[in-house]
């Protein structure tokens, strides 16, 4: 019995690394602007290292790509769209989701946005 307890203590153990590096890949976009108008897309996120990535969007027929970063449940990027820069911070919730606020350089206000895994 202890040695069942035991494997099945190191089997949790190593779904935590998995966990953690399940960012990368295909998400559909939902958003709203900061007039609360709402957008949608695909977003692509590809790991450069165990926390980096790189991220592109397509939503409502524009592009833009960015840089990310990935710290516990804390997912940021910066993107540049057209001459704009912009930031978007996310929190990573249980199921895979990405659900964040974003905003644009010099301009008042935020946007939302959830990436969720296809």
């Amino acid at each position: 019995m202890r040695k069942l307890i035991l494997s099945l203590a190191l089997l949790g153990l190593a779904s935590v690394p998995a966990a953690a590096q399940s960012i990368g890949g295909t998400y559909t976009v939902a958003g709203t602007n900061f007039d609360g108008s709402t957008y949608g897309g695909e977003a692509t996120v590809t790991l450069t290292s165990e926390t980096t990535c790189t991220i592109h969007w397509e939503t409502g027929g524009s592009s833009s790509d960015g840089i990310c970063m990935r710290n516990d449940d804390a997912f940021s990027a910066g993107y540049v769209m057209g001459k704009a820069v912009g930031l978007v911070v996310y929190k990573v919730m249980d199921d895979g989701s990405l659900h964040g606020l974003w905003t644009i350089a010099g301009k008042d206000g935020s946007g939302t946005e959830v990436l969720t895994p296809q």
